[in-house]
C-alpha cells in the first residue's frame, strides 16, 4: 500500500492538521475536557449565587477571559517561554513585595493589588505558572538526575515566593505555588532516599513550624479533629459542609433546590464551598460526575506532558498537571473534612476571575508544548 494512499485516508494526521483547532495550536480533546468542566461548574454556580444573573453574567466573562488566555498561551513557542521564564519569576518576586508593602487587605489578608481605575489582581496567582516555569527553566540545560546543590537552588527558587505569600497570609496558594516548584524537583529525577530524608526533616521540624502559625491556621487545624468543639466559629464551615453533601444523598435534592446553600448556612458556597452545593442538589452521582470529567482532564494533561519533546516542556507540564490535581485535592478534601481549610477554590468551579485565568493560562501552556513541534 502506497504511503500516498495511507495520506489520503480519511483521518490521517494531515486531516486532523486541517482542523481547525489544529491551526490554532488548540489540543480538542483537552480544549473539551476544558469546556464540559466549565459548563458543569456555571450550571453550578447559577444555583450557588442564588440565580443572581449580575454575578452570573461577571463569571461567564471571566471565563471567557480565561478561555482567550488559553488561547494566546498556546500561539507561543515554548522556546519564549524559557527565555522569559526568569524575567516571569524576578516581576512576580517584585509584585510579591509590592502587595506586602502597598497590597489592598480583604477580609484581613493583604493579597490584593489595586490599579486605581483599572482592575484588582492576586500576583500571588501568577505565581503558580511562574515558579514551575523557572524551576523547569533552571533544569532543562543541566544533567538529570539533579544534583544535591542543583536541588537546593530549586528549592531557593521554590522558598522565595511561597515564603511570601505565606507572610499575606495566603497559606493555601503558598501551599500551592510550592507544590508547583516541588512538583518539577520531583519529576526531575529526585532519588527515593532524599525524598525520604526530607519527609523525616519535615516531621522532626512540623512542632517548631506550629509555633510559626498565625492563631487562626492552628485552630483550623485543631478544628480538623473536633468540629463540635466549636460548632458556632471554627468548626462552623465543616459542620455546614458536610451536613450538605450529606444530606443530598444519591441523586440530590435538585438543581435549585439546596437548603443549606440557599438559606445561607453553608458558609461560602460560590467559591471554596462549592462542592457542597454539588453534593446537596445533585448528590454522589453529580460529584462523581464532576470528578469522571476532573481525571479524565489530568489523564489527558499528563499523557501530553510524558510526550513532550524536551526536558522544559515535560517538567513544565507535568508540574502544571500535577498542581491542578493538588488543587482540585485539597478542595474536595478541605471541604469534607479530611484536611484543615485553606481557602483553596475548586478548579474552574468556583466563582472567581484570576484562578480561572491562571489555570486556563497553564493549559495553554501545556498545549503549545504539545502542539508546537520539533523545536
Amino acid at each position: 500500500m502506497s504511503n500516498d494512499f495511507i495520506r489520503s485516508l480519511p483521518g490521517h494526521e494531515r486531516d486532523l492538521r486541517a482542523n481547525w483547532f489544529y491551526r490554532i495550536n488548540v489540543d480538542p480533546i483537552l480544549f473539551f475536557l476544558l469546556s464540559a468542566v466549565v459548563v458543569y461548574g456555571l450550571i453550578v454556580l447559577y444555583s450557588a449565587v442564588g440565580q443572581s444573573d449580575a454575578l452570573f453574567q461577571a463569571q461567564l466573562i471571566r471565563l471567557m477571559l480565561a478561555f482567550t488566555a488559553l488561547i494566546v498561551a498556546a500561539q507561543l513557542p515554548p522556546q519564549l517561554y524559557i527565555r522569559w521564564a526568569p524575567i516571569v519569576y524576578l516581576l512576580g518576586l517584585g509584585l510579591l513585595v509590592l502587595v506586602l508593602l502597598v497590597g489592598v487587605t480583604v477580609k484581613g489578608s493583604q493579597r490584593w493589588l489595586d490599579i486605581p481605575g483599572l482592575i484588582r489582581f492576586q500576583p500571588s496567582e501568577l505565581m503558580k505558572i511562574a515558579v514551575p516555569m523557572a524551576v523547569a527553566w533552571y533544569f532543562h540545560s543541566r544533567p538529570l538526575p539533579p544534583s544535591f546543590k542543583d536541588v537546593c537552588v530549586a528549592l531557593a527558587i521554590v522558598a522565595i515566593p511561597g515564603g511570601l505569600i505565606i507572610m499575606q497570609p495566603d497559606l493555601g496558594t503558598g501551599i500551592l505555588v510550592a507544590g508547583a516548584g516541588l512538583a518539577v524537583v520531583l519529576l526531575a529525577g529526585l532519588p527515593w532516599r532524599w525524598i525520604l530524608y526530607a519527609l523525616l526533616a519535615f516531621a522532626a521540624a512540623a512542632p517548631g513550624l506550629w509555633y510559626t502559625l498565625q492563631d487562626y491556621q492552628r485552630q483550623r487545624i485543631l478544628t480538623l479533629f473536633d468540629p463540635e468543639s466549636d460548632p458556632l466559629g471554627a468548626g462552623w464551615n465543616i459542620i455546614q459542609s458536610t451536613t450538605a453533601i450529606g444530606s443530598g444523598g444519591l441523586f440530590g435534592k435538585g438543581l435549585l433546590q439546596g437548603t443549606q446553600s440557599h438559606l445561607e448556612f453553608l458558609p461560602e458556597a460560590r467559591t471554596d464551598f462549592i462542592i457542597a452545593v454539588v453534593g446537596e442538589e445533585l448528590g454522589l452521582v453529580g460529584v462523581l460526575g464532576l470528578l469522571v470529567l476532573y481525571l479524565m482532564l489530568i489523564g489527558r494533561g499528563l499523557y501530553m506532558a510524558a510526550n513532550a519533546e524536551s526536558t522544559f516542556g515535560r517538567l513544565l507540564s507535568g508540574a502544571l498537571i500535577l498542581t491542578f490535581f493538588v488543587y482540585v485535592f485539597v478542595n474536595i478534601a478541605m471541604v469534607s473534612g479530611l484536611l484543615p481549610v485553606v481557602g483553596v477554590p475548586l478548579p474552574l468551579v468556583s466563582y472567581g476571575g484570576t484562578s480561572a485565568i491562571t489555570l486556563m493560562a497553564s493549559f495553554g501552556i501545556l498545549m503549545a508544548v504539545r502542539m508546537h513541534k520539533a523545536w
